[in-house]
């Protein structure tokens, strides 16, 4: 009974306890990477409406100038 109470005291817990530790790191790093995948993904997301907004006006600015310059050569 001794050999078994000093392996569980020494060995099995030690253990139980290094497992549990890694599954509570485990969970917060998931955690923490589901919060970065979609802060990222909300970050693009409005880089991308930013950029078309920016291509349309640049657009914009094109046609009116366009318009300007046909008008001056007729």
């Amino acid at each position: 009974m001794d050999v078994i109470n000093t392996i569980m005291q020494w060995i099995v817990a030690p253990v139980a306890a290094f497992v549990w530790l890694l599954h509570v790191k485990t969970q917060s790093n998931t955690t923490d990477i589901a919060v970065i995948k979609a802060t990222t993904a909300a970050t693009k997301e409005a880089s991308d409406r930013e950029f078309k907004e920016v291509k349309d006006s640049f657009k914009a600015v094109l046609d009116k100038l366009d318009n300007i310059e046909q008008h001056l050569r007729t």
